[in-house]
C-alpha cells in the first residue's frame, strides 16, 4: 500500500522533473521542498507483509512501482534499504527496484510470542536527498505444534479429595501465536476425572483435572491419563503428555501461601545473589506432611536463567544480569508442596526498573562532502539518527552543536535529525566548517556521545572587485613620447579561482572620442597613447572597470584622472597695445603731470599654465629712460619724475613682457606717447576726484567695445541735436574749428569722437569716460538767433556735465545739489573763453580737450 510519505516522495520526483523541464525559477523548487518536508514529517510507512519461513531471496514488494520512479532512477539515486537493529534483513534490487528477503525469515527467533511481528526498514534516496519508512508484517505460520514441558506429569492426589477438587496441570508451551497458537486442551476418556481450561487475563491457557468422583487408594492406586493440547492452525496441530495421577492416603491439608502473588521492582543493575523476594507457605498437619519445600513450575528459559529458588526457605536470589532492554518484567510460579504430596502454588512478578546504563548512539545515515555558499538557509547538509537503549527519561535524548556556527539540527522521526543551514554562508570568511555534534540524554547520570562532521564550502561568484582606490589621479607632462607608462590602476576580488582572476578595460562612452590613454587587462597598468598638449588637453578623465572571471562576471568601476603637466612651450602674447597698431596712434601725457601719473597699461596673457604662465614686465628702451617706469606685474607704464619742457614731444617706449619658466620666453611690446600742453584745471580735477577702479584684465576689451558702443549712440544723438540747433539759426555761420585738432592722430582714438582719458593714482588699468561733444556755449554777442535758442544749448551742456548717469565705465558719483550750478557756470565760463582766444591761440581747441 502507497501511503502519504510515498504520495510526498512521488509528488517530489514529479515536482523535480517538472522544474527541469520547465526551468522554474529556485524559489519555486525551494518552496516545494518545504512542503514535502512537511507532508513527509507526519507521514505513514510502506507496508507490506509475507509469511514467515519464506525462501530465501522471496519477493517482498516492487519500491520503484510504489514510489512511480524508474528503475533507471532508483540506481542513478543510489538507492538502498537500511533496517532497523545490526542484522539487514532486507535487499534492495536497485537496477529493478525490487525489495527480497535477504535470508529466510523465523516468526518466533524474530518477535518471539509478540501478537504482531513488525520489521522496519528505511529507503534512502540521494540527488536530492529523500528518505521514506517501510514496514513488513511477518504473517505467522502454523509451524510449531504445542509442547508441554514434560512428557510425564506425576499427582499425588489423596484418597480423601472430595469432588470437584481442581488440580492444576502444567502448560503447553506453542510458539506460534493467534489462532496458530495454543486453543484448547483435551483429556483422554476415564471414570474419575474431567478437564478444565482456564483462560488467564495475559491470554495464556492452562488445564485442571476436576475430581469428578471420590478416589478410592485401595481400589485404583494409580490412574493414568492422556493430556492432549491443541492449535487452532490448519491443519491442526497437537502435542500430548502423560498424567500418572498417584493415590496417597489422607493428607488432610496442604500449604498455604501468605500472598497469591508476590510483586517486586527490582533495578537493572541488581548484583548476583541478591535476595529478590521470600516466599512462604505453610501446611497445619504435622509430620512430612506439614513440611513444605518450593520449586519453581510453568518457568521461562531466560527468568530460569536469572533467578534460582531456595526449596527449602523458599527465597529467590538473583542468578545472572539483568537488563532492562531485554526484558522489562518476569513472571514466575512457586509450588508449594508438602509431604504428603499435597501442593499450591503462588506467582512471583518481578519488575525491571531501568537505570541510565546506555549512552546515546549517533548513526551517520548521509553527508554532503560540500555545500554551494549561495546555498539557501534552511538547505540539508547531513541525516544522522540518534539511538538510546535506555526507556523513559533515560532514553530521551537530545542534540547540540558546539560553537556559533551557522548550522542547526530540525529534528524529523524516529529520532532522526537534519543538519541545515540557518544563515548564509561565505566562503570568505570561513571556508570549511567541523561540526561536533553532542547527544545526551536526560538520565542521572546523564551519558553522551559525540560526532564530527566536517563540511566544506565551495566558492561562487558572490563578490566584485574592489579597487584600491575610487579615484586613480596620474600625471604626465606635455608633450610626452607615445605608449609611455604614467602608473597602473589595482583592484583585488575576495573569491577564488576564476572568480578572483580581475581583467581591466576602459569604459567606451557612445558619441565620444576614444581616449588618449589605455590600460593593459592583466596588470592594470596606464599608458598615454600619444602626446598631449596642456594647452588643448589640462586633463582626461575616464572609467576603468575591472571584471572578474566569474560566471556571470561582477565589475566594478574607478574614476582614472590624468592630469597633463605644462611645460614652458608658449611665449606671451601681448593684448594691449594692439600689435598690428601704427606706433603715431599712442598715448597722450599733459606736459604738467606729476611723477606716478598712469599712462598707459601693457595687457599680456601667457597660454601656459603656474609659473610658466607669471608675466614680469620692464623697460626696455625709452626715448627719455628716466621720464617712465612700469610696474613689474601690473603692466602699468607711469610717469617717474614730472613731465618737464624740456622732454621730446614724441616718446617712444619698448616694454619687455617675461615670463618665468626654465627656460623663460619673452615677447615685446612698443608704446608711442605724446606730449601736449593745456589740459583745463577743472577737467583735470575732476579727473584726479574720480575714484579709481581696477576691474579685471580680461574686462578691459569688453568695457572698450561697450564704451564705444554707448559713444557712438550718444554722438549721434548729439549731432542731431546740433544739425536740428543750425537749421534754427537760419544761416548764422558758427565759428570756423581748426582742423589741427580734428585731423590729428595723436592720442589712442579716433579725433571724431572725443573723450575724456583719467589717469588715477594706483589704478592697474586704465578707465575711459565719455564727454560732451566738443561745442562752444555761444555769448550773447556771437550769431544772432532766438535768445531762448541759445540758453538752451548752454543748459543742456550744463545738464550734460552734472548727469548722474556717467557714460564711464565705472560708476561715479553724481553732482550734489550745490555743485552741479558750480559745475555749469564753469563749463559755460570755459567755453566763453575758448571764444576769446580764438584769435590769439592758434590751437585753442586742444587746450580745452
Amino acid at each position: 500500500m502507497l501511503g502519504a510519505a510515498e504520495e510526498g516522495g512521488w509528488l517530489w520526483w514529479r515536482g523535480m522533473a517538472s522544474g527541469r523541464r520547465s526551468g522554474g525559477s529556485e524559489r519555486q523548487v525551494l518552496l516545494f521542498l518545504l512542503c514535502v518536508c512537511v507532508c513527509q514529517s507526519g507521514a505513514e510507512r510502506l507496508r507490506y507483509s509475507v509469511a514467515e519461513e519464506m525462501e530465501r531471496e522471496s519477493f517482498v514488494a516492487d519500491i520503484g512501482k510504489e514510489l512511480g520512479v524508474a528503475a533507471s532512477q532508483l540506481a542513478a539515486r543510489k538507492a538502498r534499504v537500511v533496517s532497523e537493529g545490526n542484522e539487514q534483513l532486507f535487499r534492495l534490487d536497485p537496477s529493478s527496484g525490487v525489495l527480497t528477503v535477504k535470508e529466510s525469515l523465523d516468526r518466533e527467533q524474530l518477535c518471539a510470542q509478540s501478537e504482531t511481528c513488525t520489521l522496519f526498514f528505511k529507503v534512502f534516496l540521494e540527488n536530492p536527498m529523500q528518505l521514506i519508512r517501510g514496514e513488513v508484517e511477518v504473517r505467522d505460520v502454523n509451524d510449531n505444534s504445542p509442547v508441554f514441558p514434560e512428557k510425564e506429569m506425576v499427582l499425588e492426589i489423596p484418597e480423601t479429595e472430595s469432588p470437584g477438587s481442581r488440580f492444576r496441570l502444567k502448560r503447553a508451551q506453542d510458539r506460534d501465536v493467534g489462532m496458530n497458537g495454543l486453543q484448547n486442551y483435551s483429556l483422554g476418556s476415564n471414570s474419575h476425572f474431567s478437564l478444565a481450561v482456564v483462560n488467564e487475563k495475559t491470554g495464556a491457557k492452562y488445564a485442571e483435572l476436576v475430581l469428578e468422583r471420590q478416589l478410592d487408594r485401595e481400589e485404583q492406586r494409580e490412574l493414568n491419563l492422556v493430556l492432549t493440547a491443541t492449535d487452532g492452525g490448519s491443519p491442526p496441530r497437537s502435542g500430548t503428555a502423560r498424567v500418572r495421577i498417584l493415590v496417597l492416603d489422607a493428607n488432610d491439608n496442604k500449604p498455604v501461601f501468605a500472598r497469591e502473588v508476590y510483586e517486586v521492582r527490582l533495578a537493572e543493575n541488581s548484583p548476583p545473589e541478591q535476595l529478590v523476594v521470600r516466599v512462604v507457605a505453610t501446611d497445619p498437619d504435622e509430620g512430612s506432611y506439614g513440611k513444605v519445600r518450593y520449586a519453581f513450575t510453568e518457568m521461562p528459559e531466560l527468568s530460569l536463567k536469572l533467578f534460582e529458588l531456595n526449596p527449602a526457605t523458599g527465597e529467590i536470589r538473583m542468578a545472572g544480569n539483568l537488563d532492562f532492554e531485554d526484558a522489562k518484567n518476569h513472571e514466575m510460579v512457586v509450588r508449594a508442596t508438602d509431604g504428603g504430596g499435597l501442593s499450591t502454588h503462588c506467582k512471583v512478578h518481578v519488575e525491571v526498573l531501568d537505570v541510565n546504563d546506555n549512552a546515546p548512539e549517533i548513526a551517520l545515515t548521509s553527508v554532503s562532502a560540500s555545500i554551494a555558499e549561495d546555498a539557501a538557509p534552511r538547505t540539508v547538509v547531513a541525516l544522522f539518527s540518534v539511538r538510546d537503549r535506555d526507556s523513559g527519561d533515560n532514553g530521551r535524548t537530545e542534540c547540540s552543536i558546539a560553537g556559533d556556527l551557522p548550522f542547526s539540527l530540525s529534528p524529523t522521526f524516529d529520532s532522526y535529525y537534519e543538519l541545515r543551514t540557518n544563515a548564509a554562508l561565505d566562503r570568505e570568511r570561513t571556508a570549511e566548517y567541523n561540526i561536533s555534534i553532542t547527544a545526551l540524554d536526560w538520565g542521572r547520570p546523564r551519558l553522551s556521545s559525540r560526532a564530527s562532521i566536517f563540511v566544506r564550502i565551495s566558492d561562487v561568484n558572490d563578490n566584485a572587485p574592489e579597487f584600491a582606490q575610487q579615484v586613480y589621479t596620474l600625471w604626465v607632462t606635455e608633450n610626452n613620447s607615445p605608449m609611455v607608462r604614467i602608473g597602473s590602476v589595482k583592484a583585488t576580488d575576495a573569491d577564488a579561482g576564476e572568480n578572483a582572476r580581475v581583467s581591466y578595460a576602459l569604459v567606451r562612452q557612445e558619441g565620444k572620442e576614444q581616449p588618449a590613454v589605455s590600460v593593459n587587462a592583466v596588470s592594470g597598468d596606464v599608458y598615454v597613447l600619444r602626446a598631449l598638449d596642456y594647452e588643448e588637453v589640462r586633463g582626461l578623465e575616464v572609467a576603468v572597470r575591472a571584471a572578474d572571471g566569474g560566471s556571470p562576471p561582477l565589475s566594478a568601476q574607478a574614476v582614472l584622472r590624468v592630469v597633463v603637466r605644462d611645460e614652458n612651450d608658449n611665449a606671451p602674447v601681448v593684448l594691449h597695445p594692439p600689435p598690428g597698431s601704427s606706433a603715431l596712434a599712442g598715448e597722450l601725457v599733459a606736459r604738467g603731470a606729476a611723477a606716478g601719473e598712469l599712462v598707459a597699461k601693457v595687457v599680456a596673457v601667457d597660454a601656459d599654465a603656474g609659473q610658466n604662465a607669471w608675466l614680469s614686465y620692464e623697460l626696455a628702451k625709452a626715448t627719455e629712460p628716466g621720464l617712465f617706469r612700469v610696474g613689474l606685474h601690473s603692466g602699468e607704464v607711469r610717469t617717474a619724475r614730472a613731465v618737464a619742457e624740456r622732454d621730446a614731444a614724441r616718446q617712444r617706449l619698448v616694454v619687455l613682457v617675461r615670463d618665468r619658466g626654465q627656460p623663460p620666453r619673452s615677447a615685446s611690446a612698443t608704446l608711442a606717447i605724446a606730449l601736449v600742453d593745456g589740459f583745463s584745471d577743472a577737467h583735470w580735477r575732476r579727473s584726479e576726484e574720480a575714484p579709481a577702479a581696477e576691474p579685471d584684465g580680461p574686462l578691459t576689451l569688453y568695457l572698450i567695445a561697450s564704451l564705444a558702443c554707448v559713444s557712438a549712440l550718444f554722438v549721434a544723438s548729439a549731432v542731431a541735436a546740433v544739425v536740428l540747433r543750425l537749421r534754427r539759426a537760419r544761416a548764422e555761420p558758427l565759428p570756423t574749428f581748426p582742423t589741427a585738432v580734428t585731423e590729428s592722430t595723436a592720442g589712442s582714438l579716433p579725433r571724431s569722437y572725443v573723450y575724456d582719458i583719467c589717469f588715477a593714482g594706483g589704478t592697474v588699468n586704465s578707465d575711459f569716460r565719455f564727454l560732451r561733444p566738443l561745442l562752444p556755449c555761444f555769448p550773447a554777442g556771437l550769431p544772432p538767433g532766438p535768445p531762448d535758442q541759445r540758453s538752451s544749448v548752454c543748459s543742456q551742456e550744463a545738464t550734460n556735465l552734472g548727469d548722474e548717469g556717467d557714460w564711464a565705465a565705472q560708476g561715479r558719483a553724481p553732482l550734489s545739489e550745490d555743485t552741479r550750478p558750480r559745475a555749469v557756470e564753469a563749463a559755460c565760463a570755459g567755453n566763453q573763453g575758448m571764444e576769446q582766444n580764438v584769435s590769439s591761440d592758434p590751437n585753442p581747441w586742444l587746450s580745452h580737450q
